[in-house]
């Protein structure tokens, strides 16, 4: 691992000399190339330093501690002895994490598809608490939130409803997000008031730039219509609705929200090709479909992922075992708790496969 990380800190060191070097400074292109390169190395190496200076310190206690000392002076080298091998051993389980493989996505922005599921009105209703879920925690993060697409119900509701989340590292902190969502609760359509169980699925997709995915003008089929609002009522007289059709995959995606009929082209391939690409991801890991179930979540929108139980007040994650009886405060975009413990139980079971 030292060695890795050597090598590591001789390459951040290499690039911090090309960006002070005036041929480099003068094409920015590659100056912002080496610059974005370094910045995605300066935190282990920054934790590799303090390892360094941490081994150095205690190493120099040590030898203090096999001289005579006066007893109380011995006391105080003998407590920062322990404060610096309780540091080390922390260090060493970060950059343990550091080195993990990277995932090419986790830098990316989100769009997120919210369905709803079994339950009618009440599972339309629920996607739309997750949707304001999502919205106040992207805000809260600082976050930039924009409609794609949304298919409204009679009663506010959604029956389905995409959006783009623009922010750095969103895809990183969203991406365990993705499965089915259930709720128990006695829906506000129930007047007998008997508790239901309903629920939605959510797909959290890295957004893709062309770059990443190259899809074929001839592979892309554009139809145009009018777009319809709550309840089928007529909200455009106009053919500004647009259906693309990847042909090779059969992937539909729908947009009508624009008055525009190139805006809602724009929104509907920025979709497109996010699932496009999320469908050559599948196929990719088939090969390691076993590695990756016995992580913290396939990522599959029909994997039962958590519980909204309103009665008592909880939200459980299955998959970690994780229970909070704080139900309206992470319904008001409180995650953070949530989030994180499934990024460390998915580095966990990282170390484990690596070990």
């Amino acid at each position: 691992m030292i060695e890795k990380l050597a090598e590591i800190e001789r390459k951040y060191d290499e690039l911090s000399q090309l960006l002070s070097d005036p041929e480099v400074i003068a094409d920015q292109g590659a100056w912002q190339k080496y610059a974005k390169s370094q910045a995605g190395l300066t935190e282990i190496v920054e934790a590799f330093r303090e390892y360094k200076d941490t081994e150095q310190e205690l190493t120099e206690t040590q030898a203090m501690l096999s001289e005579k000392l006066d007893p109380d002076f011995k006391e105080m080298a003998e407590e920062e002895q322990k404060a610096l091998q309780l540091r080390k051993v922390d260090l060493e389980e970060r950059l343990k994490i550091l080195l993990l493989p990277k995932d090419p996505n986790d830098e990316k922005n989100v769009i997120m598809e919210i369905r709803a599921g079994t339950g009618g009105e009440e599972a339309a209703l629920f996607a739309g608490d997750l949707y304001k879920m999502y919205s106040r925690y992207a805000e809260k993060q600082g976050w930039h939130i924009e409609l794609l697409s949304a298919s409204y119900t009679d009663i506010g509701g959604f029956k389905e409803i995409i959006f783009l989340i623009e922010g750095q590292g969103a895809f990183s902190k969203l991406k365990f997000e993705s499965g089915a969502h259930r709720v128990q609760r006695v829906p506000a359509t129930e007047s007998g008031g008997r508790i239901h169980t309903s629920a939605a699925t959510v797909a959290v997709l890295p957004e893709a730039e062309e770059v990443d995915v190259n899809i074929n003008p001839n592979d892309v089929r554009l139809d145009i219509f009018c777009s319809s609002g709550p309840g089928g009522q007529s909200v455009n007289t106009t053919q500004s609705a647009v259906r693309v059709t990847h042909i090779p995959t059969g992937i539909v995606v729908s947009c009508q929200d624009e008055k525009s009929q190139l805006k809602n082209k724009d929104k509907a391939m920025r979709v497109l090709r996010a699932r496009v690409l999320e469908k050559a991801q599948e196929e990719q890991m088939g090969e390691v479909a076993s590695v990756r179930r016995s992580q913290v979540g396939s990522g599959d929108r029909s994997e039962r992922i958590r519980t909204y139980n309103f009665p008592q007040g909880r939200v459980t994650d299955h998959r970690i075992g994780l229970t909070l009886h704080r139900l309206e405060t992470v319904l008001l975009g409180d995650l953070e708790e949530i989030i994180n413990a499934l990024i460390t139980s998915d580095q966990a079971e990282r170390l484990k496969s690596e070990s």
